[in-house]
């Protein structure tokens, strides 16, 4: 997601000349995305847990992919008892983000293992705008990036340190050869005793240049709540960052902090 103070005129450009990276961060999405359900014990060495859920904006890194507006959510885990796991994710999008793709599809493929208290959770992800193309043939959107993130438990409290790294592609280019992307951050999450309420905080730094910054870095926080009621999580949270960015097309400030509402379910 572009990162300097531009016009609406200069980000419709960038949209539709430079390489789109918009997409889905576990390290930085709402606390009020569903969580996948517990899986039931049984023989088989793999599990399938599944969500769906509805947001009334969907931020990357800080960004609305939304134009601060609705979107819908989905995703689907299969893991196995070794700590691999593949996860397809997908969400609607505006169009400024893809070259007028409407929805982002991620494919992720990881492990995932825990040693005492901490846990190291490393992999692959692929961001995938369907229907990009169409407008201009030929037109570079899709772009893979590695991941990695160490989580330390304290009792009930939860500290997680992620980076993610996109190598050098097409798909990052701001019109000066192929571009690399670094995205540190860092999160705290706690549950509240007695109930099924959970507290967070992010903060997170993207460093450029690449069609994820469009000029020098910047960075991204936001603190929120997640209460579950069965298969129902409800979350809310305030998610800002340090840059002015504007839609092309609706002219609104899409980086300016907001709240985000979300309700999900799990399976």
């Amino acid at each position: 997601m572009p990162t300097k103070i531009i016009t609406a005129a200069l980000l419709a450009s960038a949209a539709l000349f430079a390489s789109p990276a918009l997409a889905q961060d576990t390290a930085d999405q709402p606390a009020t995305v569903a969580q996948p359900a517990p899986a039931e014990e049984s023989s088989s060495p793999f599990t399938i847990n599944g969500g769906a859920t509805l947001v009334s904006d969907y931020r990357f890194r800080g960004i609305s992919q939304t134009d601060k507006r609705a979107a819908v959510q989905g995703s689907l885990t299969v893991g196995h008892e070794s700590g691999f796991y593949a996860t397809i994710w997908g969400s609607s999008i505006d169009e400024y983000v893809a070259a007028a793709s409407d929805q982002e599809i991620d494919f992720i493929v990881g492990y995932k293992k825990t040693f005492g208290s901490t846990t190291v959770d490393g992999g692959v992800l692929y961001y995938y705008y369907p229907g990009a193309e169409q407008i201009f043939p030929g037109y570079d959107s899709d772009f893979f990036e590695p991941y990695i993130s160490v989580a330390q438990s304290f009792g009930a409290v939860t500290a997680k340190v992620s980076a993610a790294y996109a190598p050098k592609q097409n798909a990052l280019s701001i019109g000066s050869g192929k571009e690399d992307n670094f995205y540190l951050a860092g999160d705290l999450s706690g549950a509240v005793p007695g109930v099924p309420l959970t507290l967070s905080a992010h903060l997170g730094h993207s460093f450029g240049p690449s069609y994820l910054t469009i000029g020098k870095g910047y960075t991204d926080w936001n603190v929120g709540a997640a209460y579950t009621w069965k298969a129902l999580t409800f979350g809310v949270s305030y998610v800002d960052t340090n840059k002015s960015l504007y839609s092309p097309i609706s002219g609104r400030n899409i980086s300016k902090g907001g709240v985000v509402a979300s309700v999900g379910v799990a399976f």
